[in-house]
């Protein structure tokens, strides 16, 4: 009866280990197909993507074996089969009767998708106020469209595209990215401006408008050729010359000389203008209303008859007062400084009546850094 009772354990046991086994033995060429299906149809995709169809694509699991088209380079077809996500390994096979497969090299730990210098082929973009030029190799019709489509977006009314483009399937540019930020960078501003890569040096010439654009042209042509030398010829336009009119440019050499000639004095103790001086204040408005672009400063001065505490408010009042009356008279505002020294500066001898009068003014001087 022991045995009897075992035996049936036995077989179920060896049921449930044989269930997962079979499942798997089932399931495993389903997915092994449904994968290849999808590495073939995305492969097919990113092949069109860079101009190449005609080909024939086929998987062996993840392991891709491809017939290249006639004049397309084996190389760009490697690069953009290896760049699908699931590929294990690619072999190439020539187009022609008979040829022999390609072996697939062995992929580094260190392999990028980032074309070198050398898989760039010499080119030149530039613009003028007539046109937009390009002059390169393209790997197939369809990335020579897409150039002129991405000009054709920037041309802007009265400017035609000068296409010196030509199509070159091995050694070609292999899509429109590479000149499209070139392109647009470019398309800022007016006059003449270009791009040059002779397979060492990108070299940008002509004029842009400013720094900024500058800059921008330069980090496209850094990204377009990565580890390429950058020639940056660019120039900015010339700072425009202030051009200085006559009665400005004989502006300060007149108001001394008015100064000179036509002193504006005050009533002792007051901010008040005396008669003698109120027409030079008149003709002082008039030299400052010949040139409007030129700051001044009124000074405020009195004499020693009081003190040290009232001279200084009163000869501020005196720049004040000048001040309001030339601004009154037409003067900008703006224009006008006033500030008061009190009895620190003389011009005259304080000992005398007619030394007082003197040194109760107010003067007039050009602002340093006009």
């Amino acid at each position: 009866m022991p045995g009897l009772v075992r035996r049936p354990l036995v077989i179920w046991l060896l049921a449930a280990l044989a269930v997962p086994v079979l499942l798997t033995a089932v399931l495993i060429p389903a997915r092994a197909g449904t994968t290849e299906d999808d590495l073939r149809e995305r492969t097919t995709a990113a092949l069109k993507a860079r101009g190449i169809e005609g080909g024939f694509v086929d998987f062996d699991g993840r392991n891709a074996r491809i017939t290249v088209p006639s004049g397309v380079d084996p190389a760009v077809v490697r690069e953009v089969v290896s760049g699908v996500d699931g590929v294990r390994s690619v072999e190439l096979v020539n187009g022609q009767a008979g040829a022999t497969p390609t072996p697939a090299p062995t992929p580094g730990p260190t392999s990028s998708s980032t074309p070198e210098r050398s898989d760039v082929p010499a080119f030149e973009v530039g613009r003028t106020d007539r046109s937009i030029r390009v002059q390169a190799p393209v790997r197939s019709q369809a990335v020579k469209d897409a150039i002129a489509a991405e000009v054709e977006q920037l041309l802007g009314e009265g400017r035609e595209y000068d296409d010196r483009t030509t199509i070159d399937a091995a050694n070609g540019l292999a899509d429109a990215a590479t000149l499209s930020a070139l392109l647009r960078a470019l398309a800022i501003g007016g006059g003449d401006a270009s791009v040059r890569y002779d397979g060492e040096t990108v070299t940008l010439s002509g004029e842009v408008p400013d720094q900024a654009t500058k800059a921008t042209i330069g980090r496209a042509a850094a990204a377009a050729v990565p580890g390429a030398v950058i020639a940056d010829e660019l120039a900015l336009p010339a700072p425009a010359k202030s051009v200085v009119s006559e009665p400005c440019r004989t502006f300060p050499s007149r108001l001394a000389e008015f100064s000179r000639q036509y002193p504006i004095n005050f009533l002792s103790g007051t901010s008040i203008v005396n008669n003698a001086s109120k027409p030079a204040v008149v003709k002082a408005a008039a030299v400052l209303k010949s040139c409007t672009t030129v700051r001044v400063e009124v000074a405020g001065h009195t004499d020693n008859l009081g003190s040290t505490a009232t001279s200084l408010p009163l000869s501020e009042r005196r720049a004040a007062a000048l001040k309001a009356e030339l601004v009154r008279l037409g003067v900008g505002a703006e224009r006008i400084l006033a500030h008061g020294y009190g009895e620190a500066f003389p011009i005259a001898s304080n000992a005398t009546g007619a030394g007082r009068v003197a040194n109760r003014r107010a003067e007039i001087r050009v602002v340093q850094g006009n």
